[in-house]
C-alpha cells in the first residue's frame, strides 16, 4: 500500500469528536491534543509516523507559527516517503491574561491543528473557535478556500498595490478569512 492510500484511508476511518468546551463561547471545538491521541491507533494500523514541527516566523513585524503536520510511511526504509500540509498563526503579543510563552504555546497549538486538520481532512467549517465573536449573532458565512477565485483575485488586487486591510476587510465581508488564509495572503504577495 503505498502513502497516497494509507492517508485515504485514515481520512476516511478518522473521527475526532469536539469533546473540548469554551465555556466564554459557549462553543465546542477539538484541539490539536485530540487529533494526535486519535490518530496513534493508525500509526500501528498503516505503519505510518505523525510528526509535527513548528518554526517561528516574521513577516511584516508580525511573529507566527509555521506548523507542518507530516505523514510519514515506516515500511519505505530505503527513501522517505511522506506527505505533508502547513498551517500558520499569527502570536498575538496583545492577549490579555496570559504571558508570551503562553500565547507562543496558544499559537502553535492553533496552527497544529490547522495542519493536521488540512493534512487529515477534519472539517471545521462548524467549528467555532476560528470565528468566535460573542457580540455578534451567529452568521454562517462561507468559508474563503486556498486557491479559489476569490482567494486569486485576492491575490491579484494585492500584487497590484492595493492595501492589504482593505483587501481583507472586504473579503471578510462576504467570506470566513481564517488567520492561516490571511497569512497565506500576506506571504503570497511579500514573496
Amino acid at each position: 500500500m503505498t502513502i497516497l492510500e494509507k492517508l485515504q484511508k485514515i481520512q476516511l476511518e478518522l473521527k475526532v469528536s469536539k469533546d473540548q468546551k469554551n465555556s466564554f463561547g459557549n462553543y465546542k471545538y477539538r484541539s490539536a491534543e485530540d487529533i494526535l491521541e486519535a490518530l496513534k491507533p493508525f500509526e500501528e494500523k498503516y505503519s505510518v509516523l505523525f510528526k509535527i514541527t513548528d518554526e517561528l516566523k516574521e513577516l511584516a513585524s508580525r511573529i507566527f507559527v509555521d506548523s507542518e503536520a507530516k505523514i510519514i510511511d515506516l515500511e519505505e526504509v530505503d527513501r522517505e516517503s511522506s506527505i505533508s500540509s502547513k498551517a500558520q498563526a499569527i502570536i498575538d503579543f496583545d492577549a490579555k491574561g496570559m504571558q508570551n510563552p503562553q500565547r507562543t504555546g496558544s499559537a502553535s497549538s492553533y496552527a497544529k491543528k490547522y495542519a493536521l486538520g488540512n493534512l487529515l481532512l477534519i472539517d471545521d467549517t462548524k467549528d467555532s473557535d476560528a470565528m468566535n465573536d460573542s457580540s455578534k449573532k451567529s452568521i454562517t458565512l462561507p468559508i474563503l478556500k486556498l486557491g479559489s477565485k476569490e482567494f486569486k483575485t485576492a491575490v491579484s488586487y494585492l500584487e497590484k498595490g492595493t492595501d492589504f486591510d482593505k483587501v481583507i476587510k472586504s473579503l471578510k465581508n462576504k467570506f470566513t478569512v481564517s488567520p492561516q488564509i490571511e497569512t497565506t495572503l500576506k506571504l503570497t504577495v511579500n514573496k
